[in-house]
């Protein structure tokens, strides 16, 4: 019941920018905290980002904390992505997940937090 869709994922060269939508059904969207994982071949999975239900708190992975902006609408049920700057080392399948809020803190940058999780989305840079 519950589905996580990711898209917008795709070939960008190194400088550039793209953004993914992460559509969310069978849920209350709004209870939950988004978050976004990335994982290249044969690599652990890597904490991106993540929003409170509200959209007012955020947080960020090292590699990518000023460079990409996550954001929500609830009312479309939607979490995004938007990246800027895309260097090579962003090469990965990025992953929406989805967990029932508790209370913020740096649960929300582990995996295993996350209860609901999206199939993928390819995101390839070239240079």
């Amino acid at each position: 019941q519950v589905q996580l869709v990711e898209s917008g994922g795709g070939l960008v060269q190194a400088g550039g920018s793209l953004r993914l939508s992460c559509a969310a059904s069978g849920l209350t969207f709004r209870t939950y905290v988004m978050g976004w994982f990335r994982q290249a071949p044969g690599k652990e999975r890597e904490f991106v980002a993540a929003i409170s239900w509200s959209g007012t708190r955020t947080d960020y992975g090292e590699s990518v904390k000023g460079r990409f902006t996550i954001s929500r609408d609830n009312a479309k049920n939607t979490a995004y992505l938007q990246m800027s700057s895309l260097k090579s080392e962003d090469m990965a399948v990025y992953y929406c997940a989805a967990y029932m809020y508790a209370a913020w803190g740096t649960e929300n940058r582990i995996p295993s937090s996350y209860k609901y999780w999206g199939q993928g989305t390819q995101v390839t840079v070239s240079s």
